[in-house]
This record gives structure tokens, sequence and C-alpha cells, in this order.
């Protein structure tokens, strides 16, 4: 058997120039250039770049899809809340809605009625004491009047037309509450007495009034004109 001389073989093939243009050759070509599967792998193209690797595109892609769409379900979130806190009151039912209306419409009414009780007493008192400055300028200026038919009665100068029109005046005065006191043998009160003499008395135990020279006026607790007695006093004080 004659021996296989490799350096015979390799001279004895045809130029690698002549195989461009053989199908047989380029389709070995186009099979060597492809990529085989599962590898990930390409054949370096013959301007010295190398393809890119679908399977390592793929996988960054689907690692930076979710970075890119992050924000917009933090903003999506925010958005969410909100809507909801604003759309609380929209959450009630017809009846619940109802039912917050006449609760808001009890609160304010409640609210203007305290106001209006309020201003009501405040108008009730000022009235009153406007009516008690008016009775108490008529009484002031009636004193001396009123101080003469005291006199008079006290004297038994009053005949019975005279005593009539003197209790009318006592009647409508007592009508306003105005109050007469100043009468023999009270205690002496120096906030409702005005004592313009004071006389000893062997038998007083205590400071009384002896005599009413002038009665005193007030109204309610407020005294008009305090009444000027004589005094008198225990002996030793």
């Amino acid at each position: 058997m004659p021996t296989f001389d490799k350096d015979d073989y390799l001279n004895g093939m045809s130029d690698a120039e002549s195989l461009k243009g053989d199908p047989a050759s380029a389709g070995s070509d186009a099979k060597g250039g492809e990529p085989k599967e599962g590898t990930g792998k390409a054949e370096p193209h013959r301007d010295g770049r190398t393809a890119a690797q679908p399977g390592a595109d793929d996988a960054q892609g689907q690692k930076k899809e979710p970075q890119g769409k992050e924000p917009e379900t933090q903003d999506g979130d925010r958005g969410t809340a909100q809507a909801g806190q604003d759309g609380q009151g929209d959450d009630l039912t017809p009846l619940g809605r109802a039912k917050k209306e006449a609760a808001d419409y009890l609160e304010a009414l409640q609210r203007e009625r305290a106001q209006f009780v309020n201003y009501r007493n405040r108008t009730l008192k000022e009235q009153e004491t406007f009516r008690q400055h008016g009775v108490t300028d008529v009484l002031t200026s009636l004193l001396p009047a009123l101080d003469d038919i005291d006199r008079i009665r006290e004297h038994g100068g009053l005949d019975d037309s005279f005593q009539a029109v003197a209790s009318k005046i006592d009647k409508t005065f007592e009508k306003f509450g105005v109050v007469k006191f100043g009468e023999k043998g009270e205690d002496f009160d120096p906030t409702r007495h005005e004592a313009i003499l004071h006389k000893p008395d062997p038998e007083a135990k205590t400071e009384t009034v002896d005599t009413v020279v002038e009665a005193g006026y007030m109204i309610g607790d407020r005294v008009i004109r305090a009444a000027r007695v004589v005094v008198a006093s225990p002996q030793g004080k």
C-alpha cells in the first residue's frame, strides 16, 4: 500500500481563490459563519467586528425595563392615595351624605341659637338698666316734693283728697321698683342711713334710728338716697 504524503495532497488542491465562486464552498462558509444554537456566541464578521449576543442583550433589556417603569409606579401610587383622600366624601352613600348634611345644619343651628340667646339676655339686661336710670332721674327730681308730703303727713295736715293723691304717687313708685325706707326704731345701717346727729340714750343697747328727718329710697340693691336720721346711741360710746 502506498504511503500518504500530506504535502503532495495539499499541493494538489485547487487554489482557495478559485473556490470563492463554488456554491458548495460558499454553502459551507455560510454554515460555518452561523452561530450554533444554545451557545449564545457569533462568529466574527469579515470587517473584524463581533455580532451582538442576543442572549445578553435580552437579559440587559429585561433588567433595564423595571428600572424605567418604577417611577411611573410610584407616581401612580401617590396619585391614587391623593385621589383617595380627596374623594373620601364621595364614598358615602346617599343616606350617609344626607345624615352628614343634617348634622352640619344642626350644628350651625345650635351655634346661631346660642348667639341669639346671649344677645337676647344682654339686650334684656341693658333694657332693665336703662329703665332704672330713667326711674332714678324722675325720682331724684321729685324728692323735694316727696319730702314735703311726708312732713305734711307727719303733722296731720293732709286732707282726704290730698291723701289720695299722695297714696297714688307712692303706689306708682312702688310699681317701678322704688322702695322707701327709714323707720323709727330700726337698727342703724351706715350703708343705708346718714346720721346727722347722735344722742345718748341710757335705754339703747345698740345704735338705733330715733328720728327720720328725710326718708331714703332705693331701686333693687342700689340706694338712690340714704335716709337722714337722728341716731340714739348707748351711753359710754
